[in-house]
């Protein structure tokens, strides 16, 4: 369990569950009415820390710059949503109710109190306030806490100023798969034409008279006689072979680009009105004015 001298160190702080896995921030530790321990830390959750959980912080632990909680993050972040009222504080129902959500014995809880507190609600408290230690102003004795018996009524502040605060929209972006593209090669086959220029060999009969030149080679032969001569005749005809070869690298690349989108929310603000007075009312938008 976190002391009380922890706290300081608690809220605004990181939550990790047993698994190592960031839950979110602490924001508010809950106080047990008789008691004074820290029964409870809610846990920013969801994006931009838009939902609130609840936690046991009975098994917690300080580690370091952070804290450590016995329970997955799924769970925490399914945890029942409690609606507390304007005053901070627990009910008896729905504090049982988050405790039997986390498989924490009711009795058990009772058993752990202090005795003889009959009547009483264990762990219910008022929240402290974010940035401060639970239940403490900046500079107020440790003494002074929220919740010092049952109803958990605040310390009032010990001058006569009235805080007023709130809330600012920080907007973020997170980065996720919009989709996938990828590179497929097929095979596809084309008709292709080409004309080459072909050979071929034609019989032609030439016809040449008996002269001096030739008259020897003419009468070598027997003068009356069967003969035949053949001559051979060549074609050309086209021979098709395919040759693989590289023409292109083609590569996919994706490119970033920047656009513009209006991002809309809810902010809540504190207005203080003044009663009793002759002047006009107080002005928080101008200061200046009484």
């Amino acid at each position: 369990m976190i002391a009380r001298e922890e706290i300081r160190n608690v809220l605004d702080h990181p939550v990790y569950d047993g698994e190592g896995h960031k839950i979110g921030d602490a924001k508010h530790v809950f106080f047990d009415d008789v008691t004074g321990r820290p029964e409870w830390v809610t846990v920013r959750t969801g994006l931009f820390g838009s939902s609130e959980s609840f936690v046991p912080i009975r098994d917690a632990s300080m580690v370091e710059d952070h804290i450590e909680v016995p329970y997955a993050k799924d769970r925490i972040k399914g945890a029942p949503n409690v609606d507390v009222d304007s005053g901070g504080h627990l009910s008896e129902s729905e504090e049982h109710r988050l405790y039997d959500y986390y498989g924490i014995d009711w009795d058990s809880v009772l058993e752990d109190d202090t005795p003889g507190r009959s009547g009483f609600a264990a762990g219910t408290g008022t929240a402290a306030a974010p940035g401060t230690a639970a239940g403490m102003r900046p500079g107020e004795a440790d003494a002074d806490y929220l919740g010092g018996r049952a109803g958990g009524d605040a310390v009032r502040p010990s001058d006569d100023a009235m805080t007023r605060s709130e809330e600012e929209m920080h907007v973020g972006v997170e980065r996720r798969e919009s989709g996938r593209a990828r590179l497929r090669k097929y095979v596809v086959t084309e008709e292709v034409e080409q004309t080459v220029p072909v050979r071929r060999e034609e019989v032609r009969i030439e016809r040449e008279p008996i002269t001096e030149a030739n008259r020897d080679a003419a009468l070598s032969g027997p003068e009356i006689s069967e003969a035949e001569h053949e001559v051979v005749l060549h074609e050309e005809r086209p021979v098709v072979e395919t040759e693989t070869v590289p023409v292109e690298r083609v590569r996919m690349t994706a490119d970033e680009r920047t656009e513009e989108e209006t991002v809309r929310g809810q902010v809540r603000k504190e207005r203080i009105e003044t009663e009793g007075l002759e002047t006009e009312g107080y002005d928080e938008d101008r200061p200046d004015r009484p």
